[in-house]
């Protein structure tokens, strides 16, 4: 049977299309419908949500992001620029396939979507990033480009784990700040924090950046209306407060498996004596822990001087996958249309 791909509205169709996403294992809470909507609306793009269908059986999702300036045409997945988490394409009920089925739905399901695409829209550029989608080899046999990405992940349970367990994997440093952080002179609290809270981290890494010269898109509205309108727990403002003051925070995204250490952890300017990042960290997977998550996703490991930091962790080195075709430049007019507005 094919599988046939056909589109959902981000409003009308909402409920149905988080219904699918709630059932995937390989989605996040920027998949749904509510956080497209932001996500399109920040970068002033069209929200597409495909959805591949065997029957009446949903068996994968495509959220895709059109931008248009002109005659040129850009399909993103996330948004672009944007700073969202990953996206790209999901798949449910293959868990329970032979392979030889799973690669035949999964083929199938793909080559439906670029068939949509070609028909719908045309673009001259495309770009999707594809973290927990392992089977990228459909891109490849249709002359996608396909370039490896990594991030680091610390597996939270599994064999009746304990946070004893899991805080001895730290280096020594890590094991020496997190447990000797009592002991200083500083009043010190680790706690999740409100929506102010998910404002103050942006601003905090915004700033980091341009003390560096570095262009950062994430708004702090942007932040704050995911926070408002996603449903509890699925972003999380860590903050570490000092004698009442914040001094640093990480602004965590939480799926039904995983937590994602989505923006924040920046070089503090505080002059404490604790190690802020080491406790805001320890902090998220210890809850996570507790909460019976099964990964920590530091998300990224392709910055040496930060990789430093995150192997502390003693996490394991995950692929993740960009995925391009099209006009070469393409981003930079983007970026440039993001500059402008």
């Amino acid at each position: 049977m094919t599988i046939e791909v056909t589109e959902l509205d981000p409003w009308q169709d909402a409920a149905e299309w988080d219904r699918y996403v709630e059932r995937s294992d390989g989605t996040n809470p920027f998949f749904r419908a509510d956080a497209i909507r932001i996500q399109a609306q920040d970068t002033g793009t069209t929200p597409h949500l495909l959805v591949g269908y065997k029957g009446q059986e949903a068996v994968g999702l495509f959220p895709l992001f059109e931008f248009t300036r002109g005659p040129i045409t850009g399909v993103f997945s996330p948004a672009p620029q944007s700073w969202s988490c990953y996206l790209g394409p999901a798949l449910l009920n293959v868990d329970k396939l032979k392979q030889r089925k799973a690669d035949r739905r999964i083929k199938r399901f793909l080559e439906g979507c670029f068939a949509w695409l070609d028909a719908e829209i045309s673009p001259l550029y495309t770009r999707i990033v594809a973290a927990e989608f392992d089977d990228v080899r459909p891109f490849v046999w249709n002359e996608f480009d396909v370039e490896p990405s990594y991030t680091y992940v610390v597996d939270l349970t599994g064999g009746g784990r304990s946070e004893d367990d899991l805080l001895d994997r730290f280096s020594s440093d890590a094991r020496s700040n997190i447990r000797n952080a009592d002991e200083g002179e500083d009043d010190y609290v680790i706690e999740e924090g409100d929506t102010d809270d998910v404002e103050r981290i942006v601003e905090q890494v915004a700033a980091r950046y341009e003390n560096q010269g570095r262009a950062f898109h994430l708004s702090p509205a942007f932040a704050r209306s995911l926070h408002r309108v996603l449903p509890d727990g699925s972003i999380r403002p860590y903050v570490c407060r000092v004698d009442g003051e914040f001094v640093g925070g990480i602004l965590v995204v939480e799926s039904e498996t995983t937590r994602y250490r989505w923006q924040g952890g920046v070089k503090p300017d505080a002059d404490v004596d604790i190690a802020i990042n080491d406790l805001l960290d320890w902090h998220v997977m210890r809850d996570g822990l507790r909460a019976e998550l099964e990964r920590y996703d530091l998300v990224g490991a392709g910055v040496p001087s930060i990789n430093r930091y995150k192997a502390k962790f003693n996490p394991r080195l995950v692929t993740n996958y960009v995925i391009t075709s099209g006009a070469f430049g393409f981003d930079l007019a983007v970026d440039r249309y993001r500059k402008y507005r």
